[in-house]
């Protein structure tokens, strides 16, 4: 079992509460590369970015990321022997420490300029059991 017995906030939190509000206003600006930089950045691949795809790693996940499967489907089993899987995220909602994410899927196509696509897979993950945010490089992902 994971606890926080941080009375101070949840950074995690506070990281991925700043990540929403700059995908829900997307600005081509770029500029220090960290995950609470104030703008989403255009990167050599796209001119306007909407989403900061995040991994996240929890406290008891012995250094391993997160994954979630990319369908709703309830027999989806996440391990390394599947491609059904993915370990980066959109951040959708966030509610106190609970947060909503859109797993994200490598983009299928090798001609796409955009690395994830959009699945139609959510889940709420609470917080204090999260101990690490990655960052990853700002992108466009169709359909969010």
């Amino acid at each position: 079992m994971c606890n926080n017995t941080n009375n101070n906030g949840n950074c995690v939190a506070e990281i991925l509460s700043v990540i929403l509000v700059l995908q829900q206003n997307a600005c081509p600006e770029s500029c220090l590369d960290t995950c609470d930089r104030p703008m989403l950045g255009g990167g050599p691949n796209c001119l306007i970015c909407n989403t900061r795809p995040v991994m996240l790693y929890t406290c008891c996940g012995n250094g391993t990321p997160w994954s979630m499967p990319t369908t709703k489907d309830s027999t989806a089993v996440c391990s390394q022997s599947t491609s059904t899987c993915s370990s980066v995220f959109r951040v959708e909602k966030l509610e106190g420490n609970c947060a909503t994410f859109r797993v994200l899927a490598d983009n299928p196509d090798p001609n796409s300029l955009n690395p994830y696509v959009a699945t139609n897979s959510f889940f709420t993950m609470n917080l204090d059991c999260c101990c690490v945010c990655r960052c990853l490089t700002d992108t466009y992902v169709d359909c969010v």
